[in-house]
């Protein structure tokens, strides 16, 4: 026996593994250890301070957990990271989140007697986010109707004329629609033909106006008729959906993701563009 070994030896901590990480990706297959849950990845978002995941498995169903430790990835223990950030759409230095010339150094000029009218609040806060800066140049006011159903008794109160015109976006513009039966009546009025302008969108909604591809999603979800379309949508995304503050708050996260022209489907930057066209050009 070799005494000279005896006595206190220094003793290495065991080394802890390392986990590769991982940035989480939509269309990802991983197991949640703890659950044994397993599905792809269809969606990521921030709640409550914290990236939450939701997997989809074989069947269809969805379930939500908190990103870190705890899931594998083809059978080997990862830590989920957060999406890799992407590179922010960027606009040219002097451009508006519309894409125009910005105009430095001018104030906002004293509202016009024309308008912008849009069915809802969330019509007005999408174009004030993307066309506000255009708009208080031009001295154009964009002004929420709650529903196009009166749109005609609206409109012959407004009193439409030169130097008072009035541009209208309407949700689910398509033929043969509600929409574009009181659309045609409004136009067949007295009154209205060069001074009143009713263009719209083929969605149901404003929201589907923003691209999927901004919201990490590959298309928004079909609501089946007859439920509640925004409730439909939040409840599809894992969102609160049982009250209107829950719409709202679900609305104000789709409207975070906005931050230029670029997020948005064409057929509504043709049609917003045609409307400011309209109030300003001679």
């Amino acid at each position: 026996m070799d005494y000279q070994n005896w006595g206190p030896r220094g003793i290495s901590a065991p080394t802890r593994a390392e986990l590769p990480e991982v940035a989480v990706e939509r269309g990802m297959v991983l197991e949640e250890v703890q659950s044994g849950w397993v599905g792809a990845v269809t969606r990521v978002e921030k709640s409550g301070g914290m990236h939450v995941v939701a997997l989809e498995d074989r069947r269809g169903k969805s379930r939500s957990f908190k990103l870190g430790f705890g899931f594998l990835l083809e059978g080997q223990p990862i830590r989920l990271m957060p999406p890799a950030p992407k590179a922010a759409v960027g606009l040219p230095a002097g451009r508006t989140a519309s894409g125009s010339v910005r105009v430095s150094g001018q104030r906002a000029q004293v509202a016009k007697a024309s308008r912008i009218w849009v069915e809802g609040k969330h019509d007005a806060e999408l174009v004030e986010k993307v066309w506000g800066d255009d708009l208080r140049v031009e001295g154009i006011v964009v002004e929420p109707l709650h529903g196009i159903d009166d749109l005609a008794a609206a409109v012959a109160e407004f009193r439409p004329g030169p130097g008072r015109r009035l541009g209208v976006l309407v949700d689910h513009l398509v033929p043969d629609s509600k929409e574009s039966r009181i659309a045609d009546a409004v136009m067949a009025s007295p009154g209205a033909a060069g001074n009143v302008l009713i263009v719209g969108h083929p969605y149901v909604d404003v929201w589907q106006a923003i691209r999927p591809a901004v919201l990490g999603i590959e298309k928004w979800p079909a609501i089946p008729r007859g439920q509640d379309w925004k409730t439909g949508i939040l409840k599809a995304f894992g969102w609160p959906h049982a009250t209107k503050e829950d719409i709202g708050l679900g609305w104000q996260k789709l409207l975070g993701a906005v931050r230029t022209y670029a997020d948005l489907e064409a057929s509504l930057l043709g049609r917003v563009e045609e409307v400011i066209d309209f109030l300003t050009v001679p």
